[in-house]
């Protein structure tokens, strides 16, 4: 009998609940199903949800990433191969096709798989048999394929990288995971269950908690890496806090932020500049006052589209006062804009 998922499935925003309704009507077919997100959302965790729902349960859920593998390899693992069939294979392997029967394959990174690849795949979807790599017999398998990918496969199908039969078959159901974007009420309790693992993990006896500081920058972020960034950031700040008795009030997103590594602009050589950014501190004369107006009201445009324009998130990320960001946006006539 295959283990259940040994990761929680946290969340309570509408997007995110309506998305488990969804895999829980999906979960009692036998057709193929898409699971859609961007990268880090936990498709992965919804893949294994639609097996341990389905009747499939008590049968192998095999789990295959088909960005590891080269194409040779991938079709081994997939189809396996008779003994002699290439230069090493001195025995006969079984596939995760066989492996896999009466459950379910999960086959991640679908759209890296190569045009030849896809071909076979969907005679199996469509007959339900294939051939080991270097055999001639025909084996039949009774396997529910569940594909996962952050890509846009219709696209692909445009430039001519998937091919479109397959993804007709694959996408009789497509489950879209919200971003984390799209569920932000998510964020502090996912959060707080990362950190307590974390703690847990440490053998500390207990999780002291998130200051408010630390909690609003958690609900200010974009979090392009999804579920995934937002544990790794918090596992870091829980391991990077000295005292566990005090509450976590910086929260260590960027694993490489240092006052000392380099700065871009400090790794390209000075010859390798344009000229006018290797004279920019040598242009003189020049109007100190204009060019600080100008900066300074760089600074604000930036605060602003990074609080999307909400103007306390914005004060805060400059390290003003509201009434002080106020004054400047009107000096500027920022607010006419």
């Amino acid at each position: 009998m295959p283990e259940r998922p040994s990761q929680t499935i946290i969340g309570e925003a509408p997007a995110f609940l309506e998305m488990l309704e969804h895999v829980s009507r999906a979960a009692v077919l036998s057709k193929p199903v898409l699971v859609a997100g961007e990268r880090g959302t936990g498709k992965e965790l919804i893949a294994a949800r639609l097996h341990f729902l389905s009747p499939r349960w008590e049968r192998p859920l095999i789990k295959v990433n088909c960005a590891a593998l080269t194409e040779s390899i991938l079709e081994s693992e997939l189809f396996g191969h008779e003994a002699g069939a290439f230069t090493g294979a001195s025995r006969s392997h079984i596939g995760h096709f066989e492996r896999a029967d009466g459950g379910t394959l999960v086959l991640d990174e679908l759209a890296t798989i190569s045009l030849r690849m896809q071909e076979k795949i969907l005679r199996v979807i469509e007959y339900g048999e294939l051939q080991r790599v270097g055999g001639s017999d025909t084996v039949l398998v009774d396997v529910r394929i569940v594909g996962s990918t952050n890509a846009d496969l219709r696209e692909l199908v445009v430039q001519g990288r998937f091919r479109e039969d397959l993804l007709d078959r694959l996408a009789f159901d497509v489950i879209t995971v919200p971003s984390l974007r799209d569920r932000v009420e998510d964020i502090l309790p996912l959060a707080y269950a990362f950190a307590i693992n974390m703690a847990s993990e440490m053998k500390q006896e207990y999780f002291a908690g998130f200051t408010a500081k630390a909690s609003s920058s958690l609900l200010r972020r974009d979090w392009p890496g999804n579920v995934r960034e937002l544990k790794n950031a918090v596992e870091r700040s829980v391991y990077r806090q000295a005292n566990q008795e005090l509450q976590i009030d910086e929260i260590a997103f960027d694993p490489f932020d240092s006052p000392f590594r380099l700065r871009r602009d400090q790794v390209r050589s000075m010859d390798d500049q344009p000229p006018e950014q290797r004279n920019r501190k040598a242009v003189l004369p020049l109007n100190f006052a204009a060019r600080m107006q100008d900066t300074e009201k760089d600074l604000l445009l930036a605060g602003l589209e990074k609080a999307r324009f909400n103007q306390r998130v914005a004060a805060d990320l400059l390290g003003l006062t509201y009434h002080q960001l106020r004054g400047k946006i009107r000096k500027h006539k920022l607010d006419r804009s």
